[in-house]
């Protein structure tokens, strides 16, 4: 009796320790015998829960090298690979606005790190500097779109005047109209697709449409990525080993330094062209002055190619005047294609990106082949950061590998 019933107590002793409680979310406590292994588990879990450790201490780590890791990865390698293809292909457009985003808010980093050491909380610096963003946006949509809207109405009724002069034969228009029947064209063009006109007018409507929508998404990704930059600039270093984040956060540093310096540089060019253009279409009585100024500055946002085509178009504008005014606007614009390249951009960019000038137009090229108008517009900033890590990290291993017979 006595045996048995120590037993008894032994196997009840043994029960009551194996029961283990559960987090108050998860359900009752479990028993042992009901739950075997998992309860046995669950009972070594509370165990290994510290205050420091509240999840427990890491594993071991997964031998990686073990057949069947080696098996999985060379198995399941090409699916994942295209798999990620397929994904970033289907997501190109929504990762090119968040890329977009985090673009502008490293642009406009600087900004806030200046008002932040003059004694502004982060909030009060992103705020001001967000607002003021928003201000120069509006203030430029506030004049575009008047222009726009004005002298775009001049234009067409400008059109009948303009048609006449194509019949003229002593015009410049109608000297061009004999030489390549501009009429003739436009006129068969016209008569041929009308239905195609009120298609590629909805066209426009829904690509003006979907541009709005992306500026808008990329102003609100901008705002979320320049609050939360700190967080984002660590949490990117995190992925580099420890042995290796010193010198990351070193070169990682610089690159965004390079960037910043890079957007706000550029936006400063780009309004001084504005001004300076504007001023000289106004003096010689250039039509569409404003509305020309204002795609001469979005133009000149891509560095090299951008300048040239606005160049082009405004000498085309001029010559509507004049030869003698488009002459003097070619003039115009070589000179200051001199001023922005030698004097403007050295002062703004020589000591931020530091490229030469090959590397500037091929970067460009490539960009804009790949990406187009946003690739134009990020390929610099780019090229310099490849630039930097080429000369710290890829020249001085290759610099320090020993030729063959050398000890």
């Amino acid at each position: 009796m006595n045996a048995s019933g120590g037993n008894g107590s032994t196997d009840s002793a043994r029960r009551s320790a194996n029961v283990v409680k559960h987090h108050p979310l998860l359900g009752q406590p479990h028993d042992a015998e009901l739950e075997g292994p998992v309860a046995l588990a669950e009972h070594a879990a509370a165990s290994i829960s510290t205050a420091t450790e509240p999840l427990g201490p890491l594993g071991r780590p997964f031998n990686w090298r073990s057949a069947f890791f080696i098996g999985l990865a060379t198995a399941a390698g090409v699916v994942v690979t295209i798999g990620f293809a397929e994904m970033f292909i289907v997501a190109a457009q929504t990762l090119l606005l968040i890329g977009m985003g985090l673009f502008l808010a490293i642009g406009l980093e600087p900004a806030v790190s200046w008002l932040i050491n003059h004694q502004f909380p982060r909030w009060a610096a992103v705020v001001s500097v967000f607002v003021v963003m928003v201000v120069i946006v509006g203030a430029f949509v506030a004049a575009a779109v008047p222009a726009i809207v004005e002298q775009g109405g001049k234009l067409i009724q400008d059109v009948p005047g303009y048609v006449q002069q194509l019949d003229d034969s002593s015009s410049l228009l109608g000297q061009l109209n004999e030489k390549i029947h501009l009429k003739d064209n436009v006129e068969q063009f016209l008569n041929s697709s009308g239905a195609g006109l009120a298609a590629g007018v909805v066209a426009v409507g829904e690509t003006v449409l979907s541009t709005f929508s992306a500026f808008i998404v990329v102003l609100v990704l901008t705002a979320y990525f320049l609050a939360d930059m700190p967080r984002v600039r660590a949490t990117l270093y995190r992925f580099v080993p420890a042995p290796r984040r010193p010198r990351a956060v070193l070169l990682g540093d610089q690159i965004l330094v390079k960037v910043g310096g890079y957007v706000l540089g550029n936006v400063i060019i780009s309004i001084i062209s504005a001004v300076v253009t504007f001023i000289w279409l106004l003096i010689l009585g250039v039509p569409y002055a404003l509305l020309l100024a204002i795609l001469f500055a979005l133009l000149d946002l891509v560095p090299v190619i951008g300048s040239l085509v606005a160049g082009i178009l405004v000498a085309l504008a001029a010559f509507s005047v004049s030869v003698p005014v488009g002459i003097a606007t070619i003039g115009y614009f070589i000179a200051y294609k001199f001023l922005e390249d030698y004097v403007l951009s050295p002062k703004v960019f020589g000591k931020v990106l530091k490229l030469p000038a090959l590397v500037t137009v091929v970067a460009i090229l490539i960009g804009a082949a790949l990406l187009g108008l946003v690739g134009a517009l990020v390929a610099l900033p780019i090229a310099a950061a490849l630039m930097l890590l080429t000369q710290e990290m890829l020249f001085p291993r290759l610099d320090s590998v020993k030729s063959p017979g050398t000890r």
